[in-house]
C-alpha cells in the first residue's frame, strides 16, 4: 500500500461512517466524537510541567490490555499525567468517566496536520501503542519528534500486510516503535523477517496480568449469589452474539435445573428482546435486583443488561462459555473465565486468537462446532468429576504460569530511563 491508497482509505472510511450513521449508533458516536475535537482537546487538556504518558487503544479490549502498564506507571511515577485515546466509541464511551487517566479522548483522524497538532498539544514523554491500530502520520510524527513509542502485547501472523510485497507503508510504521513487546515466539520470528529482531521482546500478553488482578480483587454480587443457589450447576455465557445464543437455548430450555447467566456483547433493547424470545424462563438483571424472583417462578436464565460485570461473573460459573467463536470476528476474551479455574467452552473461529488455541491445547478450553457439541461437552463435564476438575486445574494453571508481561515492560521503561529526567 502506498501513501495515496492509504489517504484514500481514510477518506472512504469517513464517508462510510457518514453513510451508515443514520441507522448505526456506533457510526454516529464516532462522527460526533470527532466534531471540533482538536479545539476541545486544546481547551480541556493542560499538560503543565508534568511528564505525559499517552496510551492509544483501538477499543475497550485493547484498553484492558494496556491498563496493567498504566496502573504500574501511575504507582511508580505518581507525578505523570496519563492520556488515553481511542479509535472506537465502544472504548471511549466506557472509559471516558473512569479515574485511571487524567484525560480520555478520541484519536483525531489520521492526517499530517492532525498528527502534528495532537502531539504538540499532548506533549507526550512516552507513548504506549496497544497491540495494533497503526496510524501512519501519527507514528511518523512521533518518530520525527524523537518521542519513544512502545508497542505492547502485539501478535503477528503470516498474512499480516507488513510481510507482503506491497506492505512497505506498514513496514515503515513498524520501524517507528522504539521497542516491540510481542505475545508469542512466532510473532518475534515473523517481525525478524523485516529486520526488526533487535528491538523485540517476547513478553506474552498483559491481559494475563489484568485478569489475575481482577480475579484476586473480584467483588461479589449478592443478587447473583442468591440466584445461583448452592450445589446447582451454573453456566456463565459471556460476550455472546446471536449465533452463540442459538447454540445454547435448547440446552437451557431443556435443563431447568441448571442456571444460566448470559451477558451479551450488545445490550441494546432489540438484542435483549431477541434473547428473551430464545430462552423460555428469563429475567433481566435489572429486574432481578429490583423485584427478585418469586418462589412460584421457574426462572433459570438471567440476562445481564449492563456493561462492566462480566469479568467478575465468571467466578460463579461451573462452566464458562465465551462468545464470538461462531462469528466472523472471532472469540472474545477466554482469559477472563479461565483465571477462575473454570472449563471454558467456545466456538471454532479461534485461529487468530493464540490464547484460545493454547487454552484448548492445555486441556482447559473446549472448542465446539455445533449446538450438539455444546450439549455433549456440558453433559460430560457435569457428569464426570475427574475430567471436570482436570479442566479446572488446566485453566487456572494456563493463566497463572503466563503472568509477568507488565513487569517486563516496566523493566524496559526503568532500564532506558524513559520517564526519568535526572
Amino acid at each position: 500500500m502506498n501513501i495515496a491508497f492509504y489517504i484514500g482509505f481514510l477518506w472512504l472510511y469517513r464517508l462510510g461512517a457518514l453513510i451508515i450513521s443514520p441507522w448505526n449508533h456506533k457510526a454516529r458516536l464516532w462522527l460526533a466524537g470527532r466534531r471540533r475535537l482538536m479545539q476541545r482537546i486544546q481547551a480541556e487538556f493542560q499538560p503543565a510541567d508534568a511528564q505525559v504518558v499517552w496510551m492509544h487503544a483501538a477499543s475497550l479490549g485493547e484498553f484492558e490490555q494496556g491498563r496493567p502498564v498504566l496502573e504500574k506507571i501511575r504507582a511508580e511515577y505518581p507525578g505523570v499525567k496519563i492520556v488515553i485515546s481511542f479509535f472506537s466509541p465502544s472504548g471511549y464511551e466506557v472509559v471516558k468517566n473512569r479515574d485511571i487517566a487524567d484525560y480520555v479522548t478520541y484519536l483525531p483522524t489520521d492526517s499530517p496536520d492532525h498528527a502534528k497538532r495532537f502531539v504538540e498539544l499532548i506533549k507526550p514523554s512516552l507513548v504506549l501503542w496497544i497491540r495494533y491500530d497503526y496510524w501512519y502520520f501519527y507514528l511518523r510524527r512521533l518518530r520525527k519528534a524523537g518521542i519513544p513509542v512502545l508497542l505492547v502485547s502485539a501478535v503477528f501472523y503470516s498474512d499480516y500486510i507488513f510481510l507482503k510485497w506491497y506492505g512497505g507503508l506498514h513496514r515503515g510504521m513498524m520501524s517507528c516503535f522504539r521497542h516491540i513487546f510481542v505475545q508469542t515466539d512466532d510473532s518475534k520470528r515473523l517481525i525478524a523477517g523485516i529486520g526488526l529482531s533487535e528491538n523485540v521482546t517476547v513478553s506474552r500478553d498483559t491481559r494475563f496480568d489484568r485478569v489475575i488482578e481482577i480475579a484476586e480483587n473480584a467483588e461479589s454480587f449478592p443478587v447473583i449469589e442468591k440466584f445461583c443457589g448452592r450445589d446447582i450447576p451454573v453456566v456463565v455465557a459471556g460476550s455472546t452474539w446471536e449465533e452463540d445464543e442459538e447454540e445454547l437455548d435448547h440446552y437451557a430450555n431443556s435443563h431447568a435445573e441448571i442456571k444460566f447467566i448470559i451477558a451479551p456483547h450488545d445490550i441494546n433493547e432489540d438484542r435483549l428482546r431477541e434473547i428473551e424470545a430464545l430462552f423460555r424462563r428469563t429475567i433481566r438483571y435489572s429486574l432481578l435486583v429490583t423485584q427478585g424472583i418469586k418462589e412460584s417462578e421457574k426462572t433459570n436464565v438471567v440476562i445481564i443488561d449492563n456493561i462492566g460485570m462480566l469479568s467478575r461473573l465468571y467466578k460463579y460459573a461451573t462452566i464458562a462459555y465465551v462468545g464470538g467463536g461462531f462469528g466472523d470476528d472471532g472469540i472474545h476474551n477466554v482469559l477472563e473465565a479461565a483465571v477462575y479455574g473454570k472449563p471454558v467452552v467456545y466456538g471454532p473461529v479461534i485461529e487468530k486468537f493464540a490464547e484460545a488455541v493454547d487454552l484448548a491445547e492445555s486441556g482447559g478450553g473446549f472448542v465446539v462446532d455445533s449446538a450438539l457439541e455444546v450439549e455433549s461437552v456440558f453433559d460430560r463435564l457435569l457428569t464426570y468429576p475427574e475430567e471436570y476438575y482436570q479442566a479446572c486445574e488446566a485453566s487456572r494453571d494456563f493463566v497463572y504460569t503466563r503472568r509477568g508481561a507488565t513487569t517486563k515492560i516496566m523493566e524496559y521503561i526503568h532500564a532506558n530511563r524513559l520517564l526519568t529526567t535526572s
